[in-house]
């Protein structure tokens, strides 16, 4: 596929002075409406050492306003992003809304980083199909090129680099070794791009024997594209039905609807407290042990207003070395979270390896409050069920324990819990307007909660249903399942 390349290709400069003319104000007028239209773009070179990526961003980028990209250069991971699933501190950098990023090198750079086999090399680029599918579905533009040059050329290129001064530094011993394996690493380059060759992020492959010949076919691919986004987001498309699609791997369980629950359960406050220190102790020495093993925890609740997820939490947490887990309380996007792809600001909360993270509501508000309140077209929360299972496989893979726990109450305790908040000064703060807005569509949250067990109760994170009717009973059941879970993945 790269050999296949015309490596003569180039372009006389009479030839080219017209036509960058003419592409220069094209692209910085395309920013500019992107902008307007709110289109996040990402523009990533790729390619050999002293392909020459440097040098067409740093053409391309005269060509826009400043205040809307940011580039990003491609270095080795620090200590504490290795303890991070391999793709976050990618996710990290995506743009919001109107903004560019542009990446000399980026996840494909990283892609084979640590790895001891073919396996795992396979796993890496379906999740970099999944992440840029992702991109593509929320409306990004993902625009992926390729440079490439002959042995011959690029021998030339460093040796010139290394004979400068100013330059020298930009050259290493590794570029050298790597100039031996020329045709080997073109092969390896070629089944990468083969395999990540997709519609919605496909790949351009450049002969970059000719800067100027470089200059004319990236900045002409960019305009195309661009235009298509613009005339694609401009086009009026209807909000499509509510028909989720899970991809057939993933092996979903059956699973109780909210219905089926005995929220009858209960546990008395002598054996609740006896049973709670028993395993409060139990957990904090399992964490010790999950910590020295390096294995993160995700810990997601979910469930019905006042089920008791705030003081569930805070047995859990009782038992952890503070220095070992965090909360994060999910409410409403901000108004930067929501000009990005909306699991952006889950990835951003994930643990350390050896950690707990435990988030009071989770990603699932895509499919829930955002589903039945009409926040979210039901085209992309359709989407998002894959997405979330595609989310959560990728944090099982990099070894993550996941568990999602849904708090379940019946309407009369929690019109009752609801009273106790509001007729005691202490507790007002914990009830508002929405919580009783939300309870007259306890019906449409019952049935966004059955379809988001049915979608995503996967054999990897599947779901807990916790009958909080008794808080005792709740907390209890929680804190044993994480206990055997933990044990057993020890």
């Amino acid at each position: 596929m790269l050999k296949e390349l015309d490596l003569r290709a180039n372009m006389p400069k009479d030839e080219y002075a017209p036509l960058a003319e003419a592409l220069k104000p094209r692209l910085a007028w395309l920013q500019q409406e992107a902008i307007r239209e709110n289109i996040p773009v990402i523009i990533l070179f790729e390619g050999l050492s002293a392909a020459g990526k440097g040098a067409v961003t740093n053409s391309l980028i005269l060509n826009f306003d400043a205040r809307g990209f940011t580039v990003y250069n491609t270095r080795p991971p620090e200590p504490s992003e290795l303890r991070l699933p391999w793709l976050a501190r990618f996710v990290e950098k995506i743009p919001s809304r109107g903004r560019m990023a542009i990446f000399d090198r980026a996840w494909y750079s990283a892609l084979s980083m640590g790895l001891d086999s073919e396996k795992e090399l396979k796993k890496r680029l379906r999740e970099v199909n999944i992440f840029e599918r992702q991109l593509a579905d929320d409306g990004y533009l993902v625009l992926k090129y390729f440079l490439y040059i002959d042995k011959k050329e690029q021998k030339k290129r460093l040796e010139a680099l290394a004979r400068e001064k100013s330059t020298a530094w930009r050259v290493t011993e590794n570029d050298f070794k790597n100039l031996k394996r020329h045709g080997e690493i073109t092969d390896f380059y070629d089944s990468l791009i083969c395999a990540t060759d997709t519609p919605h992020a496909p790949w351009r492959t450049v002969a970059a024997t000719d800067k100027r010949y470089v200059r004319a076919a990236v900045f002409s691919s960019i305009v195309e594209n661009l235009e298509k986004a613009l005339a694609k987001k401009r086009k009026e498309i209807s909000d499509g039905a509510f028909t989720p699609r899970i991809d057939p791997r993933f092996r979903l369980l059956p699973h109780k609807t909210i219905g089926e629950l005995d929220l009858k359960k209960s546990v008395g406050e002598e054996e609740y407290r006896e049973r709670l220190k028993e395993y409060q102790d139990k957990l904090f020495k399992l964490q010790n042990k999950l910590y020295l093993k390096k294995i993160p925890v995700v810990v997601a609740y979910e469930g019905n207003d006042a089920a008791g997820k705030g003081g569930n939490i805070k047995r859990v947490a009782e038992a952890l070395d503070a220095r070992g887990y965090a909360v994060t309380p999910i409410a409403a996007p901000s108004p930067d979270e929501l000009h990005r792809q909306y699991l952006w600001r889950f990835w951003r909360a994930l643990p350390r390896t050896g950690h707990f993270a435990i988030f009071d509501r989770t990603w699932y508000g895509r499919v829930l409050v955002e589903r039945v309140e009409g926040l979210t077209p039901a085209a992309r929360v359709s989407q998002a069920y894959n997405e979330i299972n595609e989310f959560e496989s990728m944090l099982a893979r990099w070894g993550a324990v996941i568990f999602k726990f849904w708090l379940a109450i019946d309407k009369d305790e929690q019109l009752r819990r609801f009273e106790d908040r509001q007729n005691t000064p202490e507790k007002r703060w914990k009830i508002t307007e929405e919580d009783w807005r939300n309870r007259d569509k306890w019906e449409a949250y019952t049935q966004a909660a059955d379809d988001m067990f049915r979608y995503t109760n996967t054999d990897f994170a599947p779901w807990v249903a916790v009958e909080s009717n008794c808080k005792r009973y709740a907390r209890l059941k929680t804190l044993e399942t994480m206990i055997e879970t933990l044990q057993n993945r020890l």
